[in-house]
This record gives structure tokens, sequence and C-alpha cells, in this order.
């Protein structure tokens, strides 16, 4: 089956029925979920405060995620705004009563609001570093967590859901990025809180996976112009953030059953499985080493590893 088209008012596909939330949903990245989420049946709760690219408050707040609320039902699906902070209690509460009271239930939930205020380290201030993690991290945790909670009562309750978490890291979390300690410290973050709530809450019917997307947004198109920039010639635009979409909507639907606490590295047409910290080299003496010996292992060892992967931006 094709996927559905504005004409059979979104009334079948992969997501027909589920309620999805998408934070950040006003542009980029959340945008293309929610549309794409929408195209497969989905009703959508867009969340989104309208702020700048470095999270600061914009002339006139809410109306991106009025306008990605519009588009959806003016091509014939259901969608409903809400312009609550996140990465508060009150505000990631409403988020899922929001759900609830207009839709009834709540299905998936798509972690995705941020932004960046980079500084290299030395400069970095510590309302920067503040601001960062907790949009980014705190404000994945808040939201996983109401609706968790919600979850793991209607599990109770006899009502087992078929739920799913989708968090979004970047590949600033899996291997750093030079002048963004911040961003990389709250995008790392996620992937370890990805990983927990995947083991704690998958007795209750919730799967949560994280996707680490390489995509042109307003916080990758300055700081990596070149690379994000769209192509003038006519051929396939990689950098997309619509390329990204189509794996989080299947994450998203009961298709994904049985796939938990997993990093996907999303970028153009190419999906990656990503695959975390293991054991390499290892010496064991049986007994403590003396600094002089440990050390001699140590190089001895990391003569045996394989070369890390670069940080972004390292020369």
């Amino acid at each position: 089956m094709g996927r559905p088209t504005p004409t059979d008012g979104f009334s079948a596909g992969l997501c027909a029925g589920r309620v999805v939330a998408v934070t950040g949903a006003g542009r980029g990245l959340g945008r293309a979920h929610a549309l794409a989420f929408a195209a497969e049946g989905a009703r959508v709760v867009v969340n989104d405060l309208g702020v700048r690219p470095d999270g600061t408050p914009a002339e006139s707040a809410g109306g991106p995620a009025d306008e990605v609320a519009a588009e959806i039902r003016a091509a014939g699906g259901e969608a409903v705004t809400h312009g609550g902070d996140i990465a508060t209690p009150t505000g990631a509460a409403s988020l899922i009563a929001t759900a609830l009271g207009t839709y009834g239930r709540l299905d998936t939930l798509v972690n995705n609001a941020g932004f960046v205020r980079d500084r290299m380290l030395v400069n970095l201030t510590e309302d920067e570093w503040d601001a960062v993690l907790r949009v980014h991290l705190t404000g994945h945790f808040l939201p996983l967590q109401h609706a968790a909670a919600h979850w793991r009562a209607e599990a109770k309750a006899g009502r087992p859901p078929r739920a799913r978490v989708i968090n979004t890291s970047s590949g600033a979390g899996l291997l750093g990025s030079v002048g963004q300690a911040n961003y990389s410290a709250a995008k790392a973050g996620i992937l370890g809180l990805t990983l927990v709530a995947a083991a704690e809450l998958g007795r209750y019917g919730i799967q949560v996976n994280a996707i680490a997307p390489a995509a042109r947004t307003r916080m990758t198109e300055r700081t990596f112009a070149e690379t994000m920039a769209a192509p003038t010639d006519g051929t396939f635009d990689a950098m997309a953030p619509e390329n990204v979409s189509p794996l989080v909507v299947w994450l998203g639907s009961t298709a994904s059953e049985g796939v938990t606490g997993r990093v996907f590295a999303t970028e153009g047409g190419r999906i990656t499985v990503m695959e975390g910290w293991h054991p390499g080299p290892t010496a064991d003496k049986q007994s403590r080493w003396t600094p002089t010996e440990a050390g001699k292992a140590a190089r001895s060892l990391l003569a045996e590893a394989a070369t890390p992967e670069p940080v972004y931006g390292a020369s």
C-alpha cells in the first residue's frame, strides 16, 4: 500500500489511530517528523515554544507550532498545538495532558526540542552550560517520565500499551564536537537515558530508542553551513530533515515491535545501527598495579586498540 495522500484524510497508514507528541515540532526535524507522522495516519500534538536558535524568546511565540498544525489539518489530518516548556515539570505534564485531553490517548513521544549556545570550553559560561543541558537533557527526561507514568498506569490497569519513545541525540553526543562541550555532553546524556529507560520500561510495553541525525536545521545550517547547504543542481538533498523522519515514524509505530534500547545514526539515505562502548584489549595482573606498571600496561593495550573516531571539528 502506498503512502496516504491528503485526499484520503490520512485514514490509513503505518500509524493510523495512534497519537504522537513531538517536541520542538515547529521547524526543522520536528516539523518534518510531525508531518510524516500525520501522513501515516497519526494524530499529532505539535509542541514548540517558537524561540530563536539559541533559545531566547522570539518576537512572536507559538507561531511555528500553529503553522505546522494548520498544515496538517489543511491536508486532512488531525493536530493540536502545545506551547508549554517541556523542560519544566508543569510543561512536560501538560504535554501529556494535552494528548490525553484532546485525543484520549498517547502512543508515541518524540523528544526533539533543543537549541545551541556554542562556545569554546574555556569561554563557556555556566549559564550557557546549564541552558543547553536543561533544554536537551531535562527536556528529554521530563516528558519521558510523565509519559512513562501514564503508560505504566495503563499497564497496571490491564491495558498494556504499545508505546514508543524516540529520543534525539547527535553525532556530537557519540563523538564530541569542538566548540560544543555543553551540547555534546547533553546529547551523550540522552544516550544513557535511552538505555536506562529501555531497560526499566520494557515490562510495561514501552520501547525507547534514540536517533543521531545529520540534517539541515537552524542549529546546523550556520555551524556547518557548507556541509548543510541544499544542492542547486536538482540532485538528492542529503541534508533535508525529511530524510530522517521515515525511520522515526517506523520506530514510533507498532511495526517496530521488539526494537528497543538502540541508537540509529541517520543521514540522507543512510541508516546505521550504532554500537556503543564495549570491552577492547584488556590486561589483568590479578593484583594491584604500581603507577609505572599501570602506565606500561595502558601503553601496550592502546597499541592493540582501534583508533577512535575523531571529534567533529578536530584538526
